[in-house]
């Protein structure tokens, strides 16, 4: 495949649909109307909608995240992504290129080369060593035996598993074998990491830790993320922007901060109503007209609430929030009262 232009999306879906079921471009046609929803689809025709017209573009080196609840759709989009499913309709391109127009060997091509996916599950081969597990994809790809040991021995210390090469699957622990899989889908040192759940079997300590060593390695890498979740907390940890599906249909996609704070959709709002806003506000939001003591500590617009309280906390009755030498406004007390009491009335 060609190398990606400026001006092309790594990774993009265009009015993506997915219906299983021998009906499905009667289907197909009626939800296009709008007459039939998933639930018509399988009561009228026996027919699942798995995504309905689902459109995004994933920016080079941005972990985009799709959650959504289970049958959301989330993962049959994933699916798309490196051709595991064929669509009903709709175009997925991948550096520009319309994945379903490639041929046998190229889609080979695609996938060995390209595209790095970490599962839930990992299923790693027993009788391999980790290092023989991790080394695998460049073994299929036909990489002399010095380049795939270094590679595997490269990807192995990038997990923190570095030394446990010659160990097998069944003498690590599951939060291990997680980081095998992850080790896995570096080595061959892919332009796009597709992750489906990929820390959702953990306990939650060993799943934030991994989460913490996946950020990590994708700041300093810089790698193409598509994530399927659906854990909210972890979408909004992760994600640079998130996209929440209901019924195989994108309802919002947005950054965390806008997800939290300018919900939709009805749906998008309940499901982020546990979500704290706090820790989402920045200075401009809550600053306030009003008269600025020419001693008052400045601040900038982009600045958090932890940032603002730390500096009341300090002493100053007020801040002058400004952007440059232009004032914004004032933030005392009461607004950080006022945002807080906002946020404990939403929930």
């Amino acid at each position: 495949m060609d190398d990606q232009s400026p001006d092309v999306s790594p990774i993009e879906c265009r009015n993506l649909w997915k219906i299983f079921g021998q009906r499905a471009d009667e289907v197909l046609a009626a939800a296009r109307e709008g007459k039939v929803g998933k639930d018509e689809a399988l009561t009228e025709f026996g027919c699942v909608i798995g995504v309905a017209d689902a459109s995004f573009s994933v920016r080079k080196g941005e972990i985009f995240c799709i959650m959504g609840l289970s049958g959301s759709g989330k993962s049959t989009i994933l699916r798309h992504v490196n051709r595991l499913i064929e669509p009903t309709a709709g175009s997925v391109h991948v550096n520009g290129q319309d994945v379903m127009s490639l041929s046998d060997k190229e889609l080979r091509t695609l996938r060995a080369r390209k595209i790095g996916m970490v599962f839930q599950h990992m299923a790693l081969w027993p009788h391999k060593t980790i290092a023989g597990n991790v080394a695998f994809g460049l073994e299929v790809q036909g990489a002399e035996k010095k380049t795939c040991r270094d590679a595997a021995e490269e990807a192995l210390e990038k997990v923190g598993l570095g030394g446990w090469g010659h160990r097998y699957p069944d003498e690590l622990s599951g939060g291990m074998q997680q980081r095998v899989g992850l080790a896995r889908a570096l080595a061959a040192d892919p332009d796009f990491l597709l992750m489906d759940e990929p820390f959702s079997a953990l306990d939650p300590l060993i799943r934030r830790d991994l989460q913490d060593e996946f950020l990590a390695l994708s700041e300093k890498a810089h790698k193409t993320t598509l994530f399927i979740t659906h854990d909210l907390d972890e979408a909004m940890r992760v994600g640079h922007r998130i996209a929440v599906m209901k019924d195989g249909r994108i309802d919002q996609i947005g950054t965390p901060e806008a997800i939290v704070l300018c919900p939709e959709t009805d749906y998008v709002a309940r499901f982020v109503s546990s979500i704290s806003t706090l820790k989402f506000i920045s200075a401009s939001e809550i600053a306030a007209a009003g008269e600025v003591a020419a001693d008052a500590p400045a601040i900038g617009p982009d600045a958090s609430l932890p940032a603002l309280i730390g500096q009341l906390a300090n002493g100053a009755d007020h801040l002058a929030v400004k952007d440059g030498d232009k004032l914004i406004g004032r933030i005392g007390r009461s607004e950080i009262l006022a945002a807080v009491g906002r946020d404990l009335a939403r929930r």
